[in-house]
């Protein structure tokens, strides 16, 4: 099965538990209001050039109902134009194998404007009313038409487009609409991705452009996407409004910190009225038992502030506020706000907004460096930077869920918008709701990826639009105007200047590498574990690893003559000279592991490189917690497109180890072991201390006999990490054992367990040892629960042998086993997403461990669920399961011919 029916089979994901959502409690209120209609179907598109009219009557031809369309093509909406032929069967999927080569997909693309066009009818509900067309998002510009009339022009990718078409529609009759997209002006000359030359340089004159996904002329972690992201990539829609306007809302709360019994909501908009007739009414505001109203009179084409604050407004004075909070430190209480603009008892206009009551400050007494608090407690930040949600901008709501989903169960509490690339009402939206802070950022990189922007209106007015229409979400705690360097002069004046406009809260920081302890650089390449926990910056910005994929997740990115080598393919997917190091990281990991055999020994090992690496990245931060550590931020928790390098699951949303290596490093109490030093640390991310809690150290050696414990007591302050000494090793330890951490509270309740495979310090990253592990046959058990149409099973696992079981892995599939000769059947059965409690175990001898695995039921396609398991040193047998349990025979390194996966270089071409 290739990558693109993987993509189509994977766009109709998981969604969250059944919790309140904002938008249903406020439909009540929106019935005096028409509904906004999406456009989204019925739309073709078709090249200019191959338009018969040609000039400025084109656009008023081509939007007139009778005009006829031929061999245009069914067209994505929204979507990219390379989404439309690729859909249409013009190009193959661009991100499977080395379809995206120019020889393949040309770079015309990104030099050629199209028309999209569609036919819609007009709600009869907006009769008497005025009627407004609205494009969330064109990249790069556009001209707009209805009904043969020439309505304005779109520029930049993240600038809405709003329109009053009321003078020429006609509710309860068909219009159409006409929209030419044009391409970004300096698209480049992206550098091909070879073993031979790497992954060369990043970016280029397409920054000069600005506001666009600049990243799409190609980045060490994408190749240049031909169409560059051309097109209507965002929704588009029909509202109506009465006279009055409401638009712009800000909604603040402040706490009287550290109490957090009351807060004061402020709320402000503008009115605005599109008449020529003076307009009287009254704006009214509402959420939970809070009501408050203001009378406005409004001129002819006037618009004003209107601000509701607690000192007028008694009622904005809350008591016992249910708070927002960050994923971890408590739940994610979203409050529903109803505006409205009433005149003789109708309603203009209104807007539904959803906020959080939350204040966030950004400095403490005992440090220089940026703290995040928010609600009056530290917030150590373990986050993952984005570079671009989706290579083609594939990112409907449900995939979108997953990915941050999976972020809330790796513990994280913060997701970096490089460049701002991931913008989109349902990721702002999806954060709030699972609890994950975003730091922010406007649209431009590095200096030495790309120059200044040469349109500096068309800059700002994209930068002051995101701020208008994205400022109320609270997971939004920092505003970033430039990565790894400082604005021009004149854009950061001009930001300043914004900032106290419209953002009264939130720190701006000009730089994503300067100021108050922040440091981005990396390094972004495989390391050592010790290596982690040297390091002199406080908040750390961009520091990554390479980071392997399940054998089945490579297997369904590239054709099966690419498995067995590393060629031009592999560095089309990343893994490639370049800051990542992918032409060392295969000696690396033999050098560490042992003499790789084949891609399933390749994937084998790349799981423990993976899990050591990531764990570390994160222990090593957090063994300083705010001493000097307040944050670090994995260089890249999600991939834009499949990958070897930079992510926490593949583009397929499998995870792989590194996501649960961080889900272990992030628990808010954590004990670990010092890979730099040798203690043992407990780490208390908590605003209480730690009493009378309990640490267990014992290890083991590589027979699985254990050596040595210890216990040691525990007790330490808020906001700290507790050193508890060092390990005293014994001395009859193997080379190669392993430890096993576990800490208990005072009533002897697990409060965490951290296991560790480690060398004797004469050669600390000599592990080859490892391969001289004997099978061992895991006990499982597996039961099947359903709920609200979620399939829920639970599989115990039980090490009934003499010798540690490491890393298993479990897979959740439907239907029969396949043949196993036939691994592309091992990649169409997979169920994805899957949300694990815990994969990727270790387990002692005598040893049970129960992982609860949760999937939506309708990804099962009808089919009976299994589980397949793979590891280190796994086989398994089913204890008597409702749900089969069977080995991954895919997985199994004597299942395929030893290749020794040699590194091959040779043109793409």
């Amino acid at each position: 099965m290739s990558l693109a029916v993987l993509i189509g089979s994977n766009l109709a994901l998981l969604s969250s538990p059944a919790i309140a959502d904002v938008r249903s409690q406020q439909a009540h209120s929106e019935a005096a209001v028409p509904a906004k209609v999406e456009v989204s179907s019925g739309w073709e598109l078709q090249d200019s050039a191959k338009v018969a009219e040609a000039g400025s009557g084109a656009g008023a031809a081509i939007s007139k109902l009778n005009y006829k369309t031929q061999g245009w093509f069914p067209a994505v909406v929204p979507g990219t134009v390379l989404t439309t032929l690729v859909k249409n069967g013009v190009y193959p999927e661009p991100l499977y194998g080395e379809n995206n080569r120019p020889d393949r997909i040309p770079e015309s693309l990104n030099k050629t404007s199209y028309w999209y066009r569609t036919v819609t009818e007009i709600p009869a509900a907006y009769r008497g009313r005025h009627v407004w067309l609205n494009l969330d998002g064109i990249n790069f510009s556009a001209e707009v038409w209805v009904n043969g009339t020439y309505l304005g022009t779109m520029r930049g990718a993240f600038k809405r487009g709003i329109f009053d078409i009321s003078e020429f529609v006609k509710p309860g009759e068909k219009a159409a609409i006409a929209v030419l997209v044009k391409p970004q002006p300096h698209p480049g000359d992206p550098h091909e991705h070879t073993i031979a030359d790497g992954m060369v340089t990043n970016g280029g004159i397409t920054a000069l452009d600005g506001p666009t996904f600049l990243s799409t002329i190609g980045w060490d972690w994408l190749p240049g996407i031909r169409d560059r992201d051309s097109g209507i990539w965002a929704k588009v829609f029909l509202s109506s409004t009465g006279p009055v306007v409401v638009k712009d809302p800000l909604v603040t709360t402040a706490l009287p910190l550290p109490k957090t019994d009351s807060a004061d909501v402020a709320i402000s908009t503008t009115v605005e009225n599109v008449t020529d007739q003076p307009q009287k009414g009254v704006l009214k505001a509402h959420f939970g038992d809070v009501s408050v109203e203001k009378e406005v009179e409004l001129a002819p084409h006037a618009s004003q502030i209107v601000s509701l604050d607690a000192e007028a407004f008694p009622a904005l004075h809350v008591e016992n506020p249910k708070l927002w909070w960050p994923n971890g430190y408590g739940p994610q209480n979203l409050y529903a706000l109803h505006l409205s603009f009433d005149e003789a008892g109708k309603t203009s206009d209104a807007q539904n907004i959803s906020f959080g009551v939350r204040q966030i400050t950004y400095f403490v007494p005992d440090s220089e460096n940026l703290t995040i608090s928010v609600n009056g407690v530290r917030v150590f930040i373990r986050g993952g930077d984005w570079g671009l949600d989706e290579a083609m901008k594939r990112i409907p709501r449900e995939r979108l869920e997953a990915e941050i989903k999976m972020h809330a169960l790796a513990n994280m509490n913060l997701i970096r918008n490089w460049v701002g690339q991931s913008t989109g009402e349902d990721f702002y939206e999806l954060c709030d709701k699972y609890g994950i802070l975003l730091w922010d950022e406007f649209f431009q990189p590095n200096p030495s990826d790309g120059p200044n922007p040469d349109d500096l209106p068309t800059y700002m007015a994209n930068v002051r639009d995101k701020i208008l229409r994205y400022r109320n979400h609270p997971s939004i705690a920092v505003w970033c105007a430039r990565n790894e360097g400082f604005p021009p002069k004149e854009i950061d004046d001009q930001l300043r200047v914004l900032m106290a406009e419209l953002e009264p809260t939130r720190r701006y920081q000009p730089s994503s590498t300067s100021g108050q302890g922040v440091n981005s650089g990396g390094p972004y390449r495989w390391r050592t574990p010790r290596e982690y926990y040297v390091f002199g910056e406080a908040f750390k910005t961009e520091i990554g690893s390479s980071s392997i994929p399940t054998i089945e997740s490579i297997q369904g990115m590239m054709p099966q003559k690419d498995w067995e080598e590393i060629n031009d393919d592999w560095a089309e997917h990343d893994l490639a000279r370049g800051a990542q190091a992918g032409n060392t990281y295969p000696k690396t990991l033999a050098d560490r592991y042992g003499k790789v055999a084949n891609l399933a020994d390749f994937v084998r090992k790349s799981q423990l490189a993976n899990y050591e690496a990531y764990r570390a990245m994160y222990e090593g931060r957090e063994a300083k917690l705010f001493n000097p550590s307040t944050a670090v931020i994995t260089w890249m928790s999600n991939p834009a497109q499949p990958s070897f390098v930079w992510q926490l699951y593949h583009h397929d949303l499998e995870p792989n180890a590194a996501l649960f290596a961080v889900k272990k490093a992030g628990e808010m109490v954590h004990i670990l072991l010092n890979e730099s030093n040798g203690d043992v640390q407990v780490i208390n991310n908590l605003p209480t201390g730690i009493a009378k809690a309990t640490a267990h150290i014992a290890i083991y050696n590589l027979d699985g006999s254990r050596v040595y414990e210890h216990e040691y007591p525990v007790t330490g302050p808020a906001y700290t990490a507790i050193d508890l000494g060092s390990v005293e090793w014994p001395s009859s330890v193997s080379a190669v054992h392993f430890v096993k951490l576990e800490l208990k509270d005072a009533d002897g309740k697990l409060l965490s367990e951290n296991f560790y495979w480690r060398s004797v310090p004469d050669h600390p990253d000599d592990l080859q040892a490892l391969e001289t592990m004997k099978t061992v046959k895991l006990e499982a058990k597996a039961a099947r629960r359903d709920v609200e149409g979620k399939v829920r099973i639970t599989v115990t696992l039980r090490n009934p042998g003499t010798e540690v079981a490491l890393m298993a892995h479990l897979q959740l599939r439907r239907g029969k086993a396949p043949n196993p000769s036939d691994p592309l059947a091992n990649v169409a059965d997979r169920v994805l997403p899957v949300y694990y409690s815990d994969n990727y175990v270790s387990l002692v001898p005598g040893e049970s461990r129960a992982i609860t695995i949760e999937a939506a039921e309708s990804d099962l396609k009808g089919e009976a669920p299994r589980i397949v398991i793979d590891g280190w040193n796994i086989g398994v047998s089913d204890a008597g399961s409702s749900v089969p349990v069977t080995q991954n025979i895919n997985a199994q390194v004597d299942h395929w011919p030893v290749t020794n996966l040699p590194i091959v270089a040779h043109t793409w071409k």
